[in-house]
């Protein structure tokens, strides 16, 4: 199973607090409770204010140069009254008295009859799923930054003389935020982010190929002490090299094994958007209605957990101020649950599960996935590859499309093989699964004991926001699923 969030005995690091929570802006309790009474000036069942800090930095280089180094920083407060299912909404990009009130009472339109006054409001401490060991990446210096892109460049051309270009970036954010609802919750959090990127191509003869490695999560520098740009930049040429000697991937319906990791993606999209309640209240998912009914094979057990220790899906809290916790979604089998935000979790009468979320403070939060992923089973991962005649082995994969009313899935492998009388052998290319994720999940015969988290490199995106996700899978093999390549299989 995955690691959860456990108190640590190492020093814990913290950036000075955001504006909104000292200084001369400092929003105090009684300041937002008069923002809430502008908000539901006019009515409306609850209403909650959304501040938000964030600096954010980013350098990429192509083939060894330096072509870019960015940084910003954004903060304002985005403001929602709710009634019924009717949302105003609006925001501020200033903490300026004035500008803010003028927001709430924008929002406040949508409502137009007598409504709920907001309780007293009570300060919340969330968890800590992401303590800090050393500084965060986005405080540390251009020119230490740009070496961690170099040390990369460096791992990856000495992989072989094959290597023509190396182009890698880094990605870094600290992000703040405080949560105020109608309903009493005042809570803050701090939400730090890295990630690093490497693409290698190979060239051999007229054939180029190319591969890539990411990862990250909400740490700071000690990151790289447990994937360093080395890590990454030898991973990206492997790939890059073993696809310079990849085949066309059979096409047909096939057995395939999903490696550990990586292939949580796929479990993600063709399953966990369907799980997500507002596609359920709105009855354009394939599970509406189906709480407690039969939805895969019994070995699948499916989980959403935003408490894992410095995964790049986790959070202390949803961006509706409500502390989440982990949920099964599917036990055994058996469809259990969805994941909701309030205005959910009104409508199915039952409580919010701290799935809320939202991109900035410019838009609306709405259920989202954290870290989901598939429990681990008993098998051995090497019975599983052995159980099987002829058939494809899923390990890397570049994301994919799914239809949330009917399920339906394309995925684009980045690294495949064929599997031949229980062996790995020819790595492929072109590889395309195809599918329906319920009926996928319904010929699981064999789930390995071998689950992992895939590292921190997964944006997941809804109705035009990102979130950062996180995915992990054991090895599983399902029984029949649609291999489009370019040969019969």
């Amino acid at each position: 199973m995955a690691a959860r969030a456990k108190p640590t005995s190492a020093p814990t690091l913290r950036r000075p607090e955001a504006p909104f929570m000292t200084g001369p802006q400092a929003i105090s309790r009684q300041q937002a409770g008069t923002i809430l009474d502008a908000a539901l000036s006019r009515g409306g069942d609850f209403a909650d204010l959304y501040f938000e800090y964030r600096r954010s930095a980013a350098i990429s280089m192509e083939d060894g140069r330096v072509r870019s180094v960015g940084g910003s920083v954004d903060m304002g407060v985005g403001i929602r009254v709710v009634q019924g299912q009717a949302v105003g909404f609006a925001y501020a990009e200033s903490l300026e008295p004035q500008a803010m009130l003028e927001a709430a009472q924008t929002a406040a339109r949508v409502a137009s009859a007598a409504g709920t006054p907001a309780k007293a409001i009570r300060k919340r401490k969330p968890g800590d799923a992401y303590p800090l060991e050393s500084a965060e990446v986005v405080d540390v210096e251009g020119k230490q930054r740009v070496e961690l892109l170099r040390r990369a460049d460096r791992a990856a051309r000495a992989a072989s003389p094959k290597i023509i270009r190396v182009d890698a970036s880094l990605v870094a954010v600290h992000k703040e935020i405080l949560v105020v609802s109608s309903r009493g919750d005042m809570v803050y959090d701090f939400q730090p982010m890295c990630r690093m990127s490497v693409m290698a191509v190979a060239r051999d003869d007229q054939r180029v190929e190319q591969g890539s490695s990411s990862g990250g999560g909400r740490m700071g520098l000690e990151y790289f002490e447990r994937v360093s740009p080395e890590d990454h930049g030898q991973e990206a040429a492997r790939v890059a090299l073993l696809n310079l000697d990849s085949r066309e991937a059979p096409a047909g319906t096939l057995p395939v094994v999903l490696a550990p990791g990586d292939s949580g993606i796929l479990l993600h999209e063709a399953v966990g958007h369907g799980l997500e309640a507002d596609f359920n209240r709105k009855r354009t998912s394939n599970y509406t209605d189906r709480i407690g009914a039969p939805v895969a094979s019994e070995l699948v057990t499916v989980v959403d957990d935003p408490s894992l220790l410095a995964s790049r899906g986790s959070i202390n809290v949803d961006d509706e101020g409500v502390l989440p916790r982990e949920h099964r979604l599917i036990e055994d089998g058996i469809l259990r649950a969805y994941l909701h935000d309030r205005i959910s979790a009104d409508w199915f009468r039952t409580k919010p599960t701290g799935s809320g979320r939202r991109q900035s403070f410019r838009h609306e939060p709405m259920p989202r996935m954290t870290n989901t992923f598939m429990a681990a089973g008993e098998e051995d991962p090497e019975d599983i590859i052995k159980s099987v005649k002829r058939g494809v082995y899923a390990k890397k994969f570049s994301g994919g499309q799914v239809n949330i009313s009917n399920g339906d899935f394309v995925f684009s492998l980045t690294e495949g093989y064929l599997i031949e009388d229980g062996k790995l052998t020819a790595p492929l290319k072109g590889a395309n699964l195809i599918g329906n994720g319920p009926e996928a999940l319904a010929t699981v015969s064999m789930v390995g004991h071998d689950f992992a988290l895939s590292d921190g490199m997964w944006t997941c995106g809804k109705d035009g926001q990102s979130v950062p996700v996180g995915v992990g899978m054991p090895t599983v093999k399902l029984d029949a699923l649609t291999v489009g390549g370019s040969s019969v299989g």
